[in-house]
């Protein structure tokens, strides 16, 4: 009887192992491949909400979803200006000093995007092991398509027929998709240092790689094991939105000193975003290629850059060559600021201040 069933048996492991083999594979390309379509959110595909966002309970959130409030400041008085953070998922902890001289003609909203500072976190743990159905629910939820859909619905909330835009870093990456998205409703776009993510990063694009190159030789391995495990998609859902939360700061602390940055920053201002950083990167996947999202952009556009800022110049340019009439400013160190890098809105305020004033007075 054993002899009988060995063989059926043997074939059964081998479908199995065949099946496993292909599930497999079957995640890690899908892991590749962008969930972020563009186009997708002024059509209305893959929202777990509707464009126009509920009735508002109070003035001091916006409501943009039956479960998703998201938390703001405002500083100024005049024509609203919308600052898109960037991180990803890391708000700001006070407004930028180089706008602060402009808030007597603008009002300036910061919000804290979907899953990060003090704005709704949906998700703590994941309990199924499906990987498949865990990883399109967070994305649909927290992703960048929900994230550029809260930008539009932040825009019906104020009841503005246009927005003026600033992004800054990945911020700026989620400003522009919106501004390819909903072109007729940007008044104007400002980029500040903005992600080279429109396509897969190469090494100069890749702002890991760059950081690498001024780690000390005896941290080197650490480092590595630290992005590695950063980036282990594979088993992200046994972890908690803490556990994102902690492993994402810690690779900030790696990346802020190659920046030009005391470490210490990080984690003295709201809460960074967990399941919400990891979204957006399934949104784009492995192999992105927004370049033709971006062409569609027709609001006049500035891209604002410090000067000390080399590990992201190459990203910045892109959107100069992408976006059609983009004009490039590249701010430099002033009298009272030694340093212009990645944050040069808060490094040299007053060159920042200018430019931004003369683009928004055009």
């Amino acid at each position: 009887m054993i002899r009988k069933f060995k063989r059926p048996l043997i074939g059964c492991f081998a479908v199995f192992a065949v099946l496993a083999l292909v599930s497999a594979l079957t995640i890690i390309w899908i892991m590749g491949q962008p969930l972020y379509r563009f186009g997708a959110v002024s059509a209305g595909d893959n929202l777990r909400g509707p464009l126009d966002p509920p009735p508002q309970p109070d003035a001091t959130s916006w409501q943009v979803e039956r479960d998703i409030r998201l938390h703001f400041d405002a500083y100024g008085d005049g024509h609203p200006v919308l600052v898109v953070h960037g991180g990803p998922g890391i708000p700001y902890a006070g407004p930028w000093t180089g706008l602060n001289d402009l808030t007597d003609e603008h009002k300036f909203y910061y919000y804290h995007q979907r899953g990060c500072g003090q704005s709704s976190r949906p998700f703590d743990r994941f309990e199924s092991e499906n990987f498949y159905e865990n990883m399109t629910e967070l994305e649909r939820t927290l992703g960048l398509g929900a994230q550029i859909a809260d930008i539009e619905r932040i825009r019906r909330i104020l009841g503005e027929d246009q927005l003026t835009l600033v992004g800054h870093s990945y911020g700026g990456f989620i400003a522009a998709l919106y501004a390819a998205e909903f072109p007729d409703r940007v008044a104007k776009l400002l980029l500040v240092a903005p992600a080279g993510v429109l396509t897969a990063p190469d090494d100069d694009r890749n702002i890991f790689s760059q950081a690498r190159k001024s780690i000390p030789a005896e941290k080197l391995a650490e480092y590595d094991a630290l992005v590695e495990e950063y980036f282990d998609f594979g088993n992200i859902f046994s972890k908690s939105d803490a556990d994102l939360v902690s492993l994402h700061e810690r690779i900030g602390r790696q990346l802020l000193p190659a920046m030009g940055y005391d470490a210490d920053s990080i984690g003295s201002g709201p809460r960074s975003g967990g399941w919400s950083v990891f979204a957006m990167y399934f949104s784009s996947g492995k192999a992105p290629d927004y370049t033709a999202a971006v062409a569609a952009i027709t609001a006049p556009t500035l891209i604002v850059h410090g000067v000390d800022d080399t590990i992201s110049l190459a990203g910045s340019r892109t959107y100069e060559r992408g976006i059609p009439g983009a004009k490039f400013v590249s701010l430099p160190r002033g009298e009272e600021a030694p340093w212009a890098g990645h944050f040069v809105f808060d490094d040299n305020p007053t060159a920042f201040s200018k430019a931004v004033e003369s683009f928004l007075a055009e």
